[in-house]
């Protein structure tokens, strides 16, 4: 029997025209297309502000845009909405958000890190031959802003700007032990993908892991992250005493035996405590 259309089933007399597919095809085009074309509209307003003009009205916005008022002021609303935008209350002008210092801070604070470590990277590396990352956390990620490569044949690598899970790694565990109890629990609440068949994703067991970094001082991560590899990080902390970094060494299991492990960790603490007093941090090491 031959399927039912939409046509054959509509009430006697009307018809039922059905949309080309080309033409939904087309209309979806088109809506994305509009969304870039506004977060590209977005981009631009948030630029025309400098020192000189720290302060600009909807009319200006709108004329340097070439949109109409209206499309300004729902873009300027959307983006005071996300705290990107500031409306001052007196003159009705946006400025700058805070939100925007927010993301500034954390351009500065990866700059900031990776300028005053490079100098103990690489003094790490040359004293243990394996290879050193220096990386940040990003939500429940970890991202590698700097990476000085062993120079043995079986060796690690981390490509700048790569992403990893950040409870799957020393590195990651190493910051998150020491985040704030609402930090912590947000990342244990997102899933990931386990990466080796070694991953941990059982929340009790991930907790008792950043218990033990606390105990510690620094993390030990065995195949969870890549086969065959095994690495230790410890904390970077910032003059407020904040965990903002990690450095991290690993190797292959072939190499980093228990007992190498256990002889150079006191090297990774040292070196991340050295780059923390280079930050302003000013308690003693504990580690």
């Amino acid at each position: 029997m031959p399927s039912e259309r939409a046509s054959d089933s509509a009430p006697p007399g009307v018809e039922v025209e059905e949309a080309p597919r080309s033409e939904t095809a087309a209309a979806s085009r088109n809506r994305v297309a509009s969304r870039l074309s506004s977060v590209a509209s977005a981009i631009r307003l948030l630029k025309m502000f400098s020192e000189d003009e720290i302060e600009l009205g909807i009319t200006t916005l709108s004329k340097r845009l070439g949109v109409a008022k209206s499309t300004a002021y729902r873009l300027a609303s959307t983006l005071v909405a996300e705290g990107m935008l500031e409306q001052n209350p007196e003159t009705e002008k946006y400025r700058l958000g805070i939100a925007l210092f927010g993301l500034g801070a954390l351009v500065r604070q990866r700059m900031n890190v990776s300028n005053e470590a490079r100098p103990y990277l690489f003094e790490l590396r040359e004293a243990t031959n394996e290879t050193v990352h220096l990386a940040i956390l990003d939500r429940a990620s970890i991202m590698y802003v700097y990476d000085l490569e062993s120079t043995q044949a079986i060796r690690m690598r981390a490509n700048l700007g790569e992403r990893k899970p950040a409870l799957c790694t020393a590195e990651g565990r190493a910051m998150l032990a020491f985040q704030q109890g609402d930090v912590v629990e947000s990342v244990l609440a997102e899933r990931f993908r386990p990466r080796t068949p070694r991953t941990i994703t059982d929340t009790a067991e991930l907790r008792a892991a950043l218990a033990d970094v606390r105990s510690l001082g620094y993390a030990r991560e065995d195949e969870q992250s890549e086969r065959g590899m095994r690495s230790i990080a410890a904390p970077i902390r910032d003059a407020a005493g904040q965990a903002v970094a990690a450095v991290g060494m690993a190797g292959p299991v072939q190499r980093l035996s228990d007992e190498v492990l256990a002889r150079f960790a006191p090297l990774v603490v040292e070196t991340a405590h050295v780059i923390s007093t280079r930050l302003g941090y000013k308690a003693l090491a504990t580690f």
